[in-house]
């Protein structure tokens, strides 16, 4: 069979823990890829034995292996973007810093994951060191949520002005573009707040939609923003798009039970075919 080397997909790598309960993660990542038209490829770096009501263990992956996984990839496959979610501990953090340099990589989200929604901690305190220090100034954007927006600039968010405050604080920190996510401020309305460096900031808001199902919000999120970085959008277009998207995944699985604490979103709620791009 004559096979057609006239296009591929855009493709995007995730490098991210996996949730056994399937809502987060790895998993969360992937789903999100495919139901934006990106092709998705993963390097894991821990395993985690959880469901909707929490984490009950992680295991890392062996550094020998994350970085086997992130060497197959890019030996093989043309990445257009890539999202980094958990990364528990300095060694992983410092084999995908080594990566970002010597692949010179590109359209990079970080999600600086440190808590889970039922409040299980993720990463151990020296890997953010190395996400501070060495991740902040090489990636495209960070995404952190008010928890992790708190822990990483050491200022305390209470409102909107609070997290315009933070996100300028990340940006002096190295960082050339944050989203901070408001939703744990638990308003009517829910504002993300994007700043870029040397821009005014952008306030993305939605009506706030009252449901239990917010597992996997981050990591979709990021996600999300990544795929549209993969199909060629420019961040603040990517960003704008990923904040409809995951608004219509949280509204469309609102009412949807899975398991018996915080259920995923519906990822599927409008699936697109995998696009394809001309070589």
């Amino acid at each position: 069979m004559k096979i057609n080397t006239t296009f591929r997909y855009p493709t995007a790598l995730t490098i991210a823990g996996s949730d056994s309960g399937g809502g987060a993660g790895i998993q969360a990542d992937i789903k999100t890829f495919s139901a934006l038209g990106v092709y998705g490829t993963s390097v894991i770096t821990s395993v985690t034995a959880q469901n909707t009501l929490g984490v009950r263990g992680i295991q890392a992956i062996a550094p020998e292996i994350v970085k086997g996984q992130i060497d197959a990839v890019f030996e093989d496959i043309k990445i257009d973007a890539i999202k980094i979610g958990m990364l528990h501990n300095r060694e992983t953090a410092y084999i995908v810093v080594d990566a970002i340099d010597k692949f010179a990589l590109t359209n990079i989200v970080l999600d600086p994951v440190m808590i889970s929604t039922s409040g299980s901690k993720l990463i151990e305190d020296e890997t953010i060191e190395v996400i501070v220090g060495e991740l902040f100034k090489r990636v495209t954007l960070i995404t952190p949520n008010i928890d992790e927006a708190i822990s990483l600039s050491g200022i305390n968010i209470s409102n909107e002005q609070d997290m315009e405050k933070a996100g300028r604080k990340l940006l002096d920190m190295g960082c050339r573009a944050v989203l901070i996510k408001g939703g744990h401020l638990l308003k009517d309305e829910m504002a993300d707040i994007f700043l870029i460096r040397g821009q005014k900031p952008l306030r993305l808001t939605t009506k706030t939609i009252q449901t239990q199902n917010s597992h996997g919000t981050g990591c979709t999120l990021s996600s999300a923003i990544a795929a549209y970085l993969a199909q060629g959008k420019e961040l603040e277009e990517a960003v704008s798009l990923s904040k409809t998207y995951i608004t219509e995944a949280i509204r469309s699985g609102a009412n949807v039970i899975t398991g018996h604490g915080h259920g995923p979103l519906n990822h599927f709620f409008s699936p697109s075919p995998l696009t394809l791009i001309k070589i």
